[in-house]
């Protein structure tokens, strides 16, 4: 086992761009990158007998998770925009947060979650698939501008030019953006592109051509943004230092 742990992940059977994960701690903590996503955890390193199952909201710094040696976590991650559908609130009550699921689900469901998940008898991922489909089927039609803004943060265009082409304004795009990401365009264009770039550094391109490739105005930039974003140099990051 790694320093930081093991980690893999599959398709979820959901659909809806969605991932489920499992990691297991290593010697040192796990860096986790902001990638505008949300996600709905169980951990055995949880207080109680049956582990803890908690919701990650979006990030928009790197975070160190904790976790004993040998310990196990699963998770279900929402690809960015369809969290709140599933969890029942807006993506920025979550920001930068860790949240128990018990303060957003009522208790008896999650403890009913919690132990069937302890028991092993079904895989933590397919029981936390099912949790989340039985809320989706009842959740409301995702809003449908979300794709485009995805689509447009992504491509480099700018907020008005977006904000045209979903028919909005721009103070309508950032309450949206907010509620379903977690932050504003612009922010979350950051977070995308830094997803891309890392991408792209670890086929072994040179950081000026990743630079170029994914958007930023020179290497410069790109190593301002991957610091801010993730607390650590570029190079240092694909080393997997500090758990990268």
């Amino acid at each position: 086992m790694s320093a930081s742990g093991e980690y893999r992940e599959r398709r979820a059977l959901i659909g809806h761009g969605a991932v489920v994960w499992t990691r297991t701690a290593g010697t040192g903590p796990q860096r986790v990158l902001p990638d505008g996503c949300t996600d709905l955890i169980w951990s055995e390193a949880g207080p109680g007998p049956d582990g803890e199952l908690l919701v990650a909201g979006p990030d928009t710094r790197a975070h160190l998770a904790p976790g004993a040696p040998g310990t196990r976590a699963v998770g279900l991650r929402f690809a960015p925009g369809t969290g709140p559908a599933v969890l029942g609130v807006p993506a920025h009550e979550l920001r930068d947060l860790r949240v128990p699921l018990a303060a957003l689900w009522p208790g008896a469901e999650v403890r009913r979650l919690a132990e069937r998940i302890a028991t092993g008898q079904t895989a933590a991922g397919r029981l936390l698939e099912e949790a989340a489909s039985g809320r989706l089927r009842t959740a409301e039609s995702p809003d449908p501008v979300l794709a485009a803004i995805v689509a447009g943060v992504s491509d480099g265009t700018a907020v008005a030019g977006i904000a045209a082409a979903v028919g909005l304004g721009e103070r309508q795009l950032h309450r949206r953006s907010l509620a379903a990401f977690g932050y504003g365009p612009k922010t979350l264009g950051r977070v995308l592109r830094l997803n891309r770039a890392l991408d792209l550094a670890r086929t072994g391109l040179p950081f000026a051509e990743v630079a170029a490739t994914a958007g930023y105005a020179d290497q410069a930039h790109l190593a301002r943004d991957v610091r801010a974003l993730a607390g650590v140099p570029l190079g240092l990051l694909l080393r997997g230092s500090g758990g990268g």
